[in-house]
């Protein structure tokens, strides 16, 4: 099988690394705006060449779509005007909705699989590339009906045998429960990050007390702008939606507090404990 990933960054540069783990893919063809991550994606190895979206589409067995969320819609639609009915197209994008209703009618929209792996890290381009990032993670498949039966069957199996589980949802449930338990989690991180540097201001000492927790909970704030700003706009109403019960959940601490309730504060914590039944330490992966 020849592979085409446009966009050499953490996903897609991860994602060509477990094609050649697990014996996928024959060549690996990379296409990058990026004139330095196409240098850092050969001598890395994620890929075996650098081509253009036009040989890419012309010699590439399945063509994958990593790059930023507002960009992907209208490279879908470029990609599928210039491949035949045997090729496959996936993307890798964390927003569903608006992508899927802009190929509905393509005549091509078949051999699409719109795809959701549900992983990342804070680090960003090609450098960031890990091979097993996907291994024993979940991947969400949305709109599946829309796909041709044999283009459906074939990615599955793709990310079967690289180690992952697959759900399927329509893009807006895959949007929505991406905006719970992915994008609310990069905005809490990013809006503490803001929090603490405008406390730094006052207190040149501040950092010289950050432990193990504070470094695992602002992490996402480190996270590539460039890739999350579209995310955030593109799924806006949702987000909105899950930030206005966050910033009730915070606002009821605070009045808790306010008024010495101990006993609230104890029983709000020990509700909270019980997300761990869902999310058992051994089990817990990064969300992208």
């Amino acid at each position: 099988m020849q592979t085409a990933i446009m966009g050499t960054g953490l996903i897609g540069g991860s994602f060509a690394l477990s094609l050649r783990k697990f014996g996928l893919s024959d060549h690996i063809l990379g296409v990058d705006n990026s004139a330095v991550n196409c240098q850092k994606a050969l001598q890395l190895g994620l890929v075996d060449r650098i081509v253009t979206l036009e040989e890419a589409t012309a010699k590439a067995d399945l063509i994958v779509l990593a790059t930023p969320a507002d960009t992907l819609p209208l490279l879908a639609v470029k990609t599928l005007n210039k491949i035949n009915e045997k090729q496959v197209v996936i993307d890798m994008g964390s927003i569903k909705t608006e992508l899927c209703e802009v190929i509905a009618q393509h005549p091509q929209r078949g051999r699409f699989v719109a795809t959701h792996p549900m992983w990342g890290t804070e680090f960003s381009g090609p450098e960031a590339a890990v091979s097993d990032g996907f291994t024993n993670c979940t991947v969400v498949i949305c709109n599946k009906e829309e796909s041709a039966p044999d283009a459906l069957q074939f990615v599955e199996q793709i990310f079967k045998k690289i180690g992952m589980s697959i759900k399927y949802m329509s893009a807006e449930e895959q949007d929505l429960h991406s905006a719970y338990i992915s994008h609310i989690s990069h905005i809490t991180s990013f809006a503490l990050a803001l929090t603490v540097l405008e406390k730094e201001r006052e207190d040149e000492h501040i950092f010289d007390l950050a432990g193990g927790g504070f470094d695992s909970t602002v992490r996402l704030a480190k996270s590539s702008a460039r890739t999350w700003m579209p995310i955030f706009m593109q799924n806006k109403y949702n987000v909105l939606d899950v930030l206005r019960e966050h910033i009730h959940q915070l606002q009821v601490f605070r009045k808790m507090l306010e008024r010495d309730d101990e006993k609230g504060l104890f029983a709000a914590m020990e509700k909270a404990n019980t997300i761990g039944r869902f999310l058992p330490r051994q089990s817990i992966k990064i969300q992208k």
